[in-house]
């Protein structure tokens, strides 16, 4: 894999499980990272982010963040939408509408 191009969530997996099988063998956590091509520090941000998934449950967690991440983005641009609203109302109309405009 080139450098920086970015790992799904299948790959992180296999390649945790595949480290986890070298080190029960006896090989020392620095070789089988490095065999894995991976470093000792992904390693461990990895098996904190996915310890223990299976490569399904993995995918799912990753398609519900990305959800929750489009729904957040939504929600964040509702929010500024109703305060460009409330201030044009209250440039039109006057400070007292636009008041209960924002009580709403």
């Amino acid at each position: 894999m080139r450098r920086g191009q970015k790992t799904n969530a299948e790959q992180i997996v296999l390649k945790l499980r595949q480290i986890e099988v070298q080190t029960a063998q006896g090989k020392s956590l620095a070789l089988s990272c490095r065999d894995a091509k991976n470093s000792d520090q992904s390693y461990y941000r990895r098996c904190k982010e996915y310890g223990g998934l299976e490569v399904d449950q993995a995918k799912k967690m990753k398609d519900l963040e990305r959800k929750n991440a489009r729904l957040r983005r939504l929600i964040a641009d509702t929010s500024l939408d109703k305060q460009m609203l409330a201030l044009t109302l209250t440039h039109q109309t006057g400070p007292r509408l636009a008041q209960v405009f924002r009580a709403s």
